[in-house]
């Protein structure tokens, strides 16, 4: 579980390598990831974009920038939580990162980025070395 709060927003994710979806002997790896956001401030805000960087193992990356999330922009009054799963898209090595930021809006038009923490992909057919 990775987390991180911008201006009282709350951003948790939990990423799960999907083994039923990937095909390691094609190169193609994929991972869901559940996204908790609690707005944990004193003033309602509405999610209108999101931006992801996308990286894999060997460094090659995707950006991706595109309104709301899973089609919806959700208004979060103090107190509330929305929660999604979405999945990662395929990538060509067993383990990446990804990171991002939403675009949330107050009621009164300002905007401001909340940070999505960076959290690690990973597979149970990464090769792993300690240095």
């Amino acid at each position: 579980m990775y987390q991180r709060i911008t201006r009282s927003i709350e951003v948790t994710v939990t990423p799960t390598y999907l083994d039923d979806r990937s095909a390691p002997s094609d190169e193609r790896y994929i991972w869901a990831y559940k996204v908790r956001i609690a707005n944990q401030g004193g003033e309602t805000v509405q999610l209108r974009m999101r931006h992801w960087r996308i990286t894999d193992a060997i460094g090659h990356f995707e950006e991706v920038h595109d309104r709301g999330v899973v089609g919806q922009e959700p208004v979060l009054r103090p107190g509330d939580v929305f929660e999604y799963t979405s999945f990662s898209g395929f990538l060509p090595t067993p383990s990446g990162i990804m990171a991002g930021s939403y675009d949330m809006e107050t009621e009164k038009g300002e905007t401001f980025a909340v940070e999505i923490p960076a959290f690690s992909l990973d597979s149970p057919y990464q090769e792993r070395r300690l240095h």
